[in-house]
């Protein structure tokens, strides 16, 4: 971080990618520093980046929410640096999460748009019409799983890394919190049992376990 060190003061936040660093400062400015294509280079976009509220990040790429609520991206093109296609809307914006290739944000209105690789969270067409009143939002290696108001869960991306939820559908209802591996989701639902899906190796089986998740917190 020698070439931004003297910029590196009333440092607010920093986030990273797998190969940079985007810290935003006092006043909402933001500097970064890493391998220029993981968003280490924001030359790009740097006269965009003021009053910034919140940064996030992709394996390569950066979205920063401003105080307007709209967003900036950059880094990797193919993996969230470029919100082109959806920019006009990105408006209101109150929260991102993205998986490792892909962005995913919840508007004020409840919605959510995504951006990004399409096989792995970028494309959610599929379960579209199902995302309202989106609350939460949790991303695996390479898929989503929202929360709506009404404690339902909705997934989309990978089917294989958490992306298909269909054999737990029926028991997630009053879903408190969803967390994630690279490859799987559980969620705690409000009686504070667990519900797991995704990859069985990676934490998406907790049949060994499931007498013993009871009243987690």
């Amino acid at each position: 971080s020698s070439r931004v060190q003297d910029q590196l003061r009333n440092t607010q936040q920093i986030c990273h990618t797998y190969g940079a660093f985007a810290a935003i400062l006092e006043g909402g400015s933001v500097v970064t520093w890493g391998v220029p294509n993981y968003g280490g280079d924001s030359s790009r976009v740097q006269d965009q980046l003021r009053n910034v509220q919140q940064i996030s990040a992709t394996g390569s790429a950066f979205a920063a929410i401003l105080a307007d609520g709209s967003v900036v991206t950059w880094g990797n093109r193919k993996e969230g640096g470029d919100s082109s296609r959806v920019q006009d809307q990105l408006r209101n914006v109150q929260q991102i999460s993205g998986t490792h290739y892909a962005f995913a944000a919840i508007l004020a209105d409840g919605t959510v748009v995504t951006w990004g690789n399409p096989i792995w969270g970028g494309d959610s067409s599929r379960v579209q019409d199902q995302l309202r009143n989106v609350q939460q939002m949790c991303g695996t290696q390479s898929a989503f799983a929202a929360i709506l108001a009404d404690g339902s869960v909705v997934t989309w991306g990978d089917p294989n890394r958490g992306g298909d939820s269909s054999r737990v559908q029926g028991q997630l209802s009053n879903v408190q919190q969803v967390s994630g591996t690279s490859n799987a989701f559980a969620a705690i639902l409000a009686n504070g049992n667990v519900v797991t899906w995704g990859a069985p190796r990676f934490g998406g089986d907790s049949s060994g376990v499931q007498d013993q998740l009871k009243g987690v917190q």
